[in-house]
């Protein structure tokens, strides 16, 4: 889907994926979901450019596994001059925490360049070790 290169962006994305993905996830899984995707949203909303026409496209990708669904998050943007880098934030900062949460509750990200702009991803393991509570109790 494509969004405007706007803060509005964020939202209409984070409900999109709410609508398509409720039932479909765990509960836990899907919000944390929605929290990484507002945030890699809003950061290419503020750190970098948009694509052809004011946009920033978001995309997400499940396949079926055997511990349940993995699922990727990727938001494509024009692109910024350094690129998405975790900062060190005081705790008196009011931001610079965004990717510090994209990498404690995914699995993985990282980003991806190519000559239009860049692309960051974030994966999500089924029950990732460091989420307990996506676990099924067995």
């Amino acid at each position: 889907m494509v969004v405007p290169h706007h803060a509005t962006g964020a939202r209409l994305a984070r409900h999109r994926l709410a609508d398509e993905l409720t039932g479909v996830v765990p509960p836990a899984l899907l919000a944390d979901l929605v929290a990484v995707l507002a945030e890699l949203v809003g950061n290419a909303v503020r750190h970098a450019e948009a694509l052809p026409g004011g946009v920033v496209r978001v995309a997400w990708r499940l396949r079926a596994g055997d511990r349940g669904p993995t699922v990727q998050l990727r938001v494509t943007d024009g692109g910024a001059g350094a690129g998405p880098r975790m900062r060190v934030a005081s705790p008196d900062a009011v931001d610079g925490r965004g990717l510090h949460i994209v990498a404690g509750l995914s699995s993985r990200w990282g980003v991806e360049r190519d000559g239009l702009g860049q692309s960051v991803w974030a994966e999500f393991d089924p029950a990732p070790s460091h989420r307990p509570d996506l676990v099924a109790a067995g």
